[in-house]
């Protein structure tokens, strides 16, 4: 099923004779033979480290990048895959999570029973729209799909209250279209139209595979685009879905049945299983126009709407046309040559269907509690270092200060894997029923979710897996994650020395802890609340700084004309900012921040600032990049890297940038935010 887009193990070795081994492993992970002596430092950084790398890295086919960040998810679906290879083969309790996902990886391997099975099970759904003769039909039909996790034109989701973080409370967020978002339906360039087209045949090639015949099929491709761009006349920019306080509008659903009379909001709620007498509707203007359209644009064409969105939400776990329809539109956006073989691709897919059992097994034979132990010392320490900067800062009031140190210290850090595993007892998995797990597995995930409304948050969930390469910040809970997978090199070894820890996982810490002070996470308090805890005149400076973000980034050229979106992507770029500089702080705490041997000729500063630039080591297909300019909050890597340097007085004196060097900027337009 169709999923919405979108960081690290190490290993603790305690030992007497640990000097000699540690030293040769620090020699060895710091891969002197990967720098570029031919760039200058000061000019281009990430090449510095990463050009010879870079020229002879090779994309996978199956891949439209290469590298660390979210392409090392590219090698962990390869572990999971020996995982469920090895689960699939043995002999499993019946109901235990070994069998289920042991299970479900050999339902999703089976492609001979898939493809014989055809579209068929999706036959049932494609008659049910066909008897849709009115718009309370079709809004049933709607809420039927949802509670399946089909959301077509209803955006329903569950989560804390903005203005009352301990509550989970019902939202809606725009929806409707097949794009990543609403600028491909208005774009002129020659990309877009290209991704426009492949769209619209990609559709109809939808059609054709359920017995259209091809003219039809064209027609019916032209209808749902047609109705998508009309839905994405409403939608918000990426850029206006960061306003928090405009993307918060709780109301009553009696207020929202007048509004919105042909959606029938009472009805609605009702078939989805959401009991409640308010609801937040994120995007407002989607909604008015959702009840126009449902008025002026003809039931025929909302059925064949909601075929080609159901066709296009399960054609992936259908047979081998529909994925190779699928994979011909995606190849266009993202520029991947060939499919991901099999079993990665089912890994990936129980890994979002059955998370936290896969997470099970993969913390067990690839995490330990010393990793998780020494991680959170890295935490700890970053927070004392981000204290003291906090204390430093010249620009804010002493008022301000105290509160955002205790907002600071009020953070939850959570670090590996949940203390609690998820309870996957009602998912019904059998071999041979790919399509029927996927479903069953997609209908848990709902009830898990729904089961929250109006109930007060569990603090104790996560919101990723433990074995995705990823990190995040949880402002509605004041929390920091960082699951198993991100403790890995290049962000985190326990071989390597201080240097390369607090440049690779410290830059993330850090990185991860500014988002509780960027420009959406300085407007929570340390409860979660979106609450103003500024005074105006500090919160003034603070919007001036993150402007000055702003402008820099987006003067960073990406590709042909191409550049960064500096207003959508400044919270990233402020906790990458920050990130280097409070994990520099806290390195120069430790007893090898004060010394200055050199391992393989770089002194300990210079392989800290080498960690950052190998840590963001990515090498990506021109079409993703464009796919990521558009739609992706943070930045490119190579700005991930020179963006926060050259603004790092301790990175110009490690390497000696001077004026005239491509990355100088003088001491005055540096920016220091936290």
């Amino acid at each position: 099923m169709k999923k919405p887009l979108f960081f690290f193990i190490g290993i603790l070795i305690i030992a007497s004779c640990k000097n000699v081994a540690h030293q040769n492993a620090q020699n060895e992970y710091v891969n002197i033979t990967g720098i570029d002596s031919s760039i200058k430092p000061g000019d281009n950084f990430f090449m510095y480290v990463n050009h010879i790398w870079y020229d002879t890295a090779q994309i996978p086919p199956s891949q439209a990048g290469v590298g660390a960040y979210m392409f090392m998810n590219y090698p962990q679906r390869l572990r999971l895959q020996g995982i469920l290879d090895s689960v699939s083969k043995a002999a499993n309790t019946m109901g235990s999570i070994e069998q289920k996902i042991g299970d479900f990886y050999a339902s999703g391997m089976d492609t001979n029973t898939i493809n014989q099975r055809g579209y068929e099970p999706v036959k049932p759904l494609l008659t049910h729209i066909d008897s849709i003769n009115n718009t309370a039909a079709l809004l049933n039909f709607v809420a039927d799909e949802t509670k399946n996790y089909n959301n077509s034109i209803i955006g329903f989701y569950i989560s804390p209250d903005n203005k009352n973080s301990s509550m989970n409370i019902a939202h809606v967020s725009q929806a409707g279209i097949g794009l990543p978002q609403r600028d491909y339906y208005f774009s002129t360039d020659s990309q877009s139209i290209a991704i426009q087209n492949a769209y619209k045949k990609y559709i109809s090639t939808l059609f054709q595979l359920t017995g259209t015949d091809a003219a039809t099929a064209l027609k019916n491709g032209d209808i749902v685009y047609g109705i998508e761009k009309q839905i994405a006349s409403s939608h918000r920019t990426n850029i206006e879905l960061r306003d928090i306080n405009a993307n918060y509008n709780k109301m009553s659903v009696a207020t929202l049945a007048k509004r919105q009379p042909n959606i029938d909001w009472n009805n609605l709620l009702n078939n989805i299983g959401a009991k409640t007498d308010s609801i937040d509707v994120s995007q407002p203007a989607y909604y008015d126009k959702l009840n126009s359209l449902l008025k002026s644009v003809p039931i025929n064409d909302w059925k064949i709407y909601l075929k080609a969105f159901t066709l296009n939400n399960y054609a992936d776990i259908l047979s081998k046309p529909f994925v190779d329809a699928g994979f011909e539109f995606n190849k266009v956006v993202s520029g991947q040559a060939v499919q991901q073989i099999r079993g990665e691709k089912i890994a990936n897919a129980i890994d979002n269907a059955l998370g936290e059992a896969l997470g099970q097994l993969y913390v067990k034979k690839y995490f330990t509690e010393s990793a998780k132990k020494r991680s959170l010392e890295l935490v700890n320490n970053l927070q004392k270092a981000y204290a003291i900067r906090i204390d430093k800062l010249d620009w804010m009031s002493d008022s301000t200060k105290q509160k955002a140190k205790e907002k600071l210290f009020a953070i939850t850090k959570k670090i590996g894997y949940p203390d609690k595993w998820r309870d996957y007892s009602h998912v019904t998995i059998l071999r041979g029923k790919y399509f029927e797990n996927t479903v069953s597995a997609a209908s848990n995930n709902y009830q898990f979710n729904l089961a929250k409304l109006n109930k007060p948050v569990d603090k104790t969930e996560w919101f990723t897996t433990p074995s995705t390469v990823t990190a995040y910040n949880n402002p509605s809970a004041n929390e920091i994650v960082f699951p198993a997978a991100i403790l890995q090199p290049p962000y985190f070894d326990d071989a390597a020395d201080d240097a390369l820890n607090y440049g690779g996982i410290g830059m993330v810490i850090g990185h991860e802890m500014t988002h509780t002070f960027d420009d959406q996470g300085a407007q929570y308090d340390k409860d979660g609340n979106v609450k103003n805890w500024w005074t105006k005149e500090d919160y003034a400076k603070f919007k001036a700084k993150t402007q000055q973000v702003i402008d820099l980034y987006s003067s960073f050229t990406v590709l042909d004309t191409l550049h960064i979106k500096g207003a959508m992507t400044v919270g990233e770029n402020t906790a990458d900012l920050s990130g280097v500089a409070v994990a520099y702080d806290a390195f120069k705490m430790t007893k090898e921040g004060h010394d200055t041997a050199k391992i393989g000729g770089f002194t300990p500063d210079q392989r800290f600032f080498i960690s950052i630039a190998k840590i963001w080591r990515v090498k990506m297909k021109n079409e993703f990049l464009r796919l990521w300019i558009n739609n992706n909050p943070h930045s490119p890597p190579v700005w991930r890297v020179n963006g926060p340097l050259m603004n790092s007085p301790y990175f110009y004196e490690a390497f000696h940038v001077q004026p005239g060097d491509k990355m100088y900027l003088p001491d005055s337009s540096r920016i220091k935010i936290w």
